[in-house]
């Protein structure tokens, strides 16, 4: 795992609701899909997980993501809400917690300079911070 120690106290995130980490901006464009990631969307729309990656997913060099919405919105953003917010892909849950930007440079810039729930609510613990980064790294692998 990553160098832990800038985060070892943990770090203090709440999402404020402000959709912003659903549009697609520069590296982040594309919302990744594991099998258990369109099953998952696929039951919270209740459509067959076929129906589901028929219509909002495409597969590039073997890998799923979903379709782009109109000027790089979520197809699922619904103003500031994400519209199957139970069954959001692994990508999405484990945000802002993605191990490339857990270095205290990029975390600045791509996350707390970004994002607006950082810095509010609750302490994100190292250990709940680690579990994240895991989750994520584990979805990768399965794409």
């Amino acid at each position: 795992m990553k160098n832990t120690e800038w985060w070892k106290e943990g770090i203090r995130f709440e999402c404020q609701g402000s959709g912003q980490c659903c549009v697609s901006r520069d590296q982040y464009g594309y919302v990744y899909l594991t099998k258990k990631d369109r099953i998952r969307m696929a039951e919270a729309l209740k459509l067959s997980t076929t129906e589901f990656t028929k219509e909002y997913c495409i597969k590039e060099d073997g890998i799923f993501h979903l379709k782009d919405g109109v000027d790089g919105r979520c197809l699922f953003l619904k103003g500031k809400q994400c519209g199957v917010y139970e069954g959001r892909p692994t990508q999405c849950r484990t945000w802002p917690f993605w191990p490339e930007v857990m270095n205290p440079k990029v975390w600045k810039a791509e996350v707390a300079d970004f994002c607006p729930g950082i810095g509010k609510g609750r302490l994100w613990s190292a250990e709940e911070i680690n579990a994240q980064l895991i989750e994520q790294s584990q979805s990768e692998s399965q794409y």
